[in-house]
This record gives C-alpha cells, structure tokens and sequence, in this order.
C-alpha cells in the first residue's frame, strides 16, 4: 500500500468528513495549547523576529487547521502589544499529503484572515498562507526558513505499512496475539520515520527555532497495550465477523495491517537525543476520551451515542484506507457493526486516548 497515496482524513464538509468528526482533536489542540504558546512566545521574547514562519504539519482541513494556527498567532500578539513591538509579519504554512482537502482550506483564508484583524485590530500582521503538500518524512521548505513547527494528532501515522507482518493473522495492527516479530517491526518503522522527521525540520528550522509534536501514543512501555491498540482491536473484530460470513476475503483481512505507531514518552525522548539535533524543554502526556462529547454521562444510551460517534469519527479518518484495500461497499456495514461493539464496550470499561506531547529547541 502507498500510504503517501491513499492516506487522508474524508474531505468535504458532509456527515462523513473529518471536518464534521474531529472534535477529538480539537480538544487535544485546546489540551495542548498551553506548551504550544508558552513555545512560541518564549521564541518571540527571545529572537523578536520581524517576520515569523509558523509550519502546521499534518494540518488536514475542517475547522482545527486554522484553529490551531490562529491560537498560536494571537499568543505572539498579545505579547507583543505587551511590550509595544510592531507586529511581525506571520508566514503560515499548511502541510499534508497531497490526498489532503486544500481546496476547503483555502477556501476559508479569507474569511479566517478577516475574522483576525477585527480580533487583533489595528497594527496585527500581515499573514500569509501557503499549502505545501507532501510528506513530513522528508524536505518540505528551504533550509533555515522556518521559526515554529507544530504538529498535532499526525505522527503517530508512519510513512508505510511495516514489512515483515505476515504472521499478523487476525489483527489488522498491534494486537495482544501479535507475535513479537510484528512489533519490533512496527517499532523499527517508527524508528526510522520519526528520526528522518527530526533531521528534516533541523534543517528546516533556524537555530532556536521551536517545535511542539502532539503524537496519540500511550504511557505503557508495552507497544499491545489496550490503551493504544483497543480502538484498532475492535474495528478488527468487525472485520473479522464479516471474514466469518464471508462477506470479506479472508485473504483480503489477513493482508490488511494499518500504517501507525502510538510511542511511549520514552520512546519520543529516546529517538530526540539519539537524532541530536533538539533540546527537549518539556515532555508531557494528557488523556482525552475517545467520545469527544462525553460530558461523564453514563447512561445505555450515551454510550450508544457514543459508539456512533467514535465510529464516525473513526470513519473519518481510517476510510480512504480501508475503501483502497477493501473496496467502498463494505464500508457503510464495517462501521455500523463497528459502532455497536464499540458502544458495548464503553459501557463496560472507561476508553481513553493517550496523547505524548514535546516541545523542542532547535541547538544552535
């Protein structure tokens, strides 16, 4: 599988778009937030550059790709009418793989870049917005062009599916029935991606340029642990019952396996130091619930509601994928099945996702 060619969130703007079934990240975003702007602020205080290029990698589009972005710029600008700086002039850069909605993205600049300047009134800005697709796991921008680099809910998504997972029969990613092989495989992946990402952006970036990584990972050294391979378990048992009525090739599940890595704290410092090219200023690890409106209603039928809701926003992310190996229709009957083993298991047992946040300094 070509995961540079069929991996993106759903476009658009209907029921089954991420932009309608990323509430998820949003709170992660609004979580975070605090160790992205004390970062760029602190870079502010520290460089008061005339012209600040900020990379959002991994952006997607909906309404979290200028979320983000506008969070971080208005952090800048309260500090600087703090201290009575001119404001610099803001280069945004939005990065995703080409499959990517950029035409939604760029469709809403303007209204975005309106909605700034009545926030930030007179003297904010200019901003200015780029698309770049491509992948992470190489160059995207000149040398020594970039201030700040965010990324939020991306890395954890490898460049490929691992080789080396032929006995990975029955799960479709790291599993508890995993042979060893299997994970050492999806280590070793993750290992070579996130270290090529980290020389990438250290010549990408300035020296005492910042980047802040919020990656879905996990706080267990165990990589099947149910924190992380729980939500990827059930979606395979939904796949594995359609196996058993032979609505899908047992062949077809079998060669299915899905292109992602959920490291430990650990692991993120492990490959930063080992790269060499950043400080490390803060690791911090958050947990969000995997229903995004679960205000701690635990009742049958919230958790109903929220069996559908994860396997919409589960959808959202994870068809383009399965529709490339599997074909579109499967799809509606793979995520309604999903939705009810999923809603049966929130009311048993509390299912959370763990977030690995770090914030870097670029050495000089």
């Amino acid at each position: 599988m070509e995961v540079c060619q069929v991996l993106h969130m759903n476009g658009g703007r209907g029921e089954k778009s991420y932009a309608q079934n990323s509430l998820v990240q949003r709170k992660v975003i609004s979580m975070t937030k605090p160790i992205a702007e004390e970062a760029i602020t602190n870079l502010y205080r520290n460089t008061f550059p005339a012209s600040l290029a900020i990379a959002d990698l991994g952006c997607s589009s909906g309404p979290n790709t200028l979320f983000a972005v506008s969070e971080l710029v208005k952090a800048v600008d309260e500090v600087r009418r703090k201290l009575g700086h001119q404001s610099p002039e803001y280069q945004v850069l939005l990065n995703d793989l080409p499959g990517n909605d950029f035409n939604a993205i760029f469709k809403s600049i303007v209204g975005f870049q309106e909605d700034m300047r009545k926030q930030m009134g007179d003297g904010f800005g200019p901003c200015f917005f780029a698309g770049v697709p491509g992948s992470f796991y190489g160059r995207l921008f000149q040398r020594k062009s970039l201030n700040f680099v965010y990324s939020s809910y991306s890395l954890m998504w490898l460049s490929q599916v691992p080789e080396g997972l032929e006995d990975n029969k029955g799960n479709i990613y790291m599993a508890g029935t995993s042979p060893p092989s299997v994970l050492k495989a999806y280590y070793r992946q993750f290992q070579t991606d996130f270290s090529l990402f980290l020389k990438c952006r250290s010549e990408e970036l300035v020296a005492g340029g910042r980047m802040v990584l919020t990656i879905l990972g996990r706080k267990s050294e165990d990589p099947a642990s149910k924190e992380c391979c729980y939500i990827w378990e059930l979606l395979a048992v939904a796949l594995n019952e359609m196996v058993l009525e032979g609505i899908i090739e047992e062949e077809k599940f079998d060669s299915f396996n899905i292109p992602q890595y959920t490291p430990s704290p650990l692991e993120v410092e492990s490959e930063v130091e080992k790269e060499g090219s950043f400080t490390i200023d803060l690791l911090d690890v958050s947990q969000v619930n995997w229903d995004a409106y679960d205000e701690e209603v635990h009742q049958s039928e919230a958790f109903k509601d929220g069996g559908y809701n994860v396997a919409k926003y589960m959808r959202a992310v994870a068809e383009p994928l399965l529709v490339s190996h599997f074909g579109e229709a499967i799809i509606d009957e793979v995520f309604s099945r999903y939705g009810e083993i999923v809603a049966n298991r929130m009311s048993e047992e509390k299912t959370e996702f763990v977030n690995v946040t770090v914030s870097m300094t670029r050495k000089g």
